[in-house]
């Protein structure tokens, strides 16, 4: 990793830029989705999986803040996929500008704005900041992770049968209906489900101990990228996905991202290979 690289300053400018992309996201929300049917709105991967103006004109600011505060960086983001790919030590910005799309464009208040910051695959800083709350989380790697300046600890909890678990939904509705099964095997086994909708919003309230433990296949990398920082720095125990074709050693699945409580996180991951989650 370049020793050069400040991971607390890339946090303070990964704020400061999701905040200005968290004020633009609701202003274009109040001009532009709600006059819209969510049945009119474009989509990607499948109907359910819609693209507003929102997440464009977010995303443009950001690429052009990052662009005259960090020059020499590259960005990969969900709407304008990869300018370039890094070369060894640069740093690299992964964009969600608005992680929760769906809830968005419904009028639903779960939805962020989320940046990671990576050097040679390792995350360094990111901040996640909600737009209609206006809370802040934000992290460094080795320095901690906060919420609007308070520092924050996973959950102590060490009985996963009365822990209460976050997950999400594929788009794909074959796949959906794969997930929700395993959802109704797992039910009797933990103390309650979240959904939310907004996986990066999944995995701050496991740093901040709001719920005890997330699971979910098949995020993109801006998904999960700040989230899964700030909930490692709280002390939560992380499961990122592995590389395309790679071996799937933990028998999660290869696109599984797990985070939890330190006391629950082995005997939740037991919980899951045991109810097929490999197979979602």
């Amino acid at each position: 990793m370049n020793d050069q690289v400040d991971g607390r300053e890339l946090e303070k400018i990964s704020v400061e830029v999701a905040r200005e992309a968290a004020e633009l996201a609701l202003a274009v929300r109040d001009r532009v989705v709600g006059a819209r049917s969510v049945a009119d709105l474009p989509t990607k991967s499948s109907a359910t999986d819609v693209v507003t103006a929102g997440d464009e004109e977010c995303e443009a600011l950001v690429r052009e803040r990052l662009g005259v505060l960090r020059p020499g960086d590259v960005v990969l983001g969900e709407e304008g996929g990869a300018d370039a790919e890094p070369e060894p030590g640069q740093v690299r910005w992964i964009v969600d500008p608005i992680d929760g799309t769906v809830n968005y464009a419904h009028g639903l208040p779960w939805f962020a704005v989320s940046l990671g910051v990576e050097v040679d695959g390792r995350p360094l800083a990111g901040a996640v900041v909600e737009p209609v709350s206006g809370r802040v989380w934000s992290a460094a790697a080795g320095c901690g992770a906060q919420l609007d300046g308070r520092t924050l600890r996973a959950s102590a909890l060490e009985r996963p049968g009365l822990a209460v678990v976050s997950t999400g939904l594929a788009y794909d509705p074959a796949r959906r209906r794969r997930q929700a099964a395993l959802l109704a095997r797992m039910a009797g086994e933990v103390g309650d489900f979240r959904r939310q909708g907004c996986a990066s919003l999944d995995l701050c309230s496991v740093a901040a101990g709001w719920v005890d433990g997330y699971y979910e296949h098949g995020l993109n990398h801006w998904d999960w990228a700040a989230g899964a920082l700030i909930a490692e720095e709280a002390g939560a125990v992380v499961r990122r996905p592995g590389a395309p074709g790679s071996e799937d050693p933990d028998g999660l699945g290869a696109e599984a991202v797990l985070a939890a409580a330190p006391g629950i996180a082995a005997g939740l991951a037991d919980l899951l290979r045991a109810h097929g989650v490999a197979e979602v």
